[in-house]
Order: C-alpha cells, then structure tokens, then sequence
C-alpha cells in the first residue's frame, strides 16, 4: 500500500462538502466550515482521489509520499 498525504488549502476551500459527502470518515468541517482532513486512513486512496476530484475549487491536495 503507498503512503500519501492529503491535505486541504483554506486558501481555496469554500466549504462546499462534496468531500465529506464522498469520504465523511476522512474529512471534516471545521468551525470556520471549511474542511478539513481528520482521519487521512479513513478511506481507500482511490475514495479519497475521488473526493478530490469532486472538490469544485481543486482545494484537496494528494501528494504520494512513499512506494
């Protein structure tokens, strides 16, 4: 299994939810409701890419960190 961080810009982030939608074990929103990663294992790589995809703003970010 790769190792990969996931991580949300809240440069970008506009508090749509189709993340938490699509990966609710792995996103979040915060109090300022924008999301947030709370658990990056809480879902297959492939969920998580695509709640990514499903980001309208591109704010979720994938970055492979190992294999």
């Amino acid at each position: 299994m790769r190792a990969f961080r996931v991580v949300v810009d809240h440069d970008l982030c506009v508090g749509n939810g189709t993340c938490l939608i699509v990966a609710p074990s792995v996103f979040a929103h915060n109090a300022d409701r924008q999301s947030e990663v709370i658990d990056p294992t809480g879902a297959s790589e492939a969920v998580i890419r695509r709640a990514a995809e499903s980001c309208p703003v591109g704010a979720i970010r994938i970055t492979v960190t190992e294999g």
